[in-house]
């Protein structure tokens, strides 16, 4: 990865996916590019995996850049249908309608 990823870096990308309203969905890349690491998607993903010991966030609004939910993460979806997301197909989010204005 290249990078150490401290706390203080994962409350940055933390405090981003707080902002995600019900409803909508933001990319791994898009959140990367809020704080400044456009290149650093992969980094995104890391940080989300470890986000249950910093807090309750809403990462199940996070999906990669072509709407794909989270493989083997069967809640995110019914999650998501809650919030009143919609899927193109079985495994992603219609971001045409969901995507998050940031």
């Amino acid at each position: 990865m290249g990078r150490i990823l401290n706390e203080d870096l994962i409350y940055e990308i933390l405090s981003v996916v707080e902002e995600i309203p019900p409803g909508r969905v933001a990319t791994y890349g898009q959140i990367a590019r809020l704080i400044g690491r456009e290149k650093n998607a992969r980094l995104v993903g890391t940080a989300l995996r470890r986000a249950g010991l910093y807090g309750d966030y809403p990462c199940h609004r996070v999906v990669n850049h072509a709407g794909r939910l989270v493989p083997g993460w069967r809640e995110q979806k019914e999650l998501l249908g809650r919030e009143g997301v919609s899927f193109r197909d079985e495994n992603h989010v219609d971001l045409k309608r969901h995507r998050w204005e940031d």
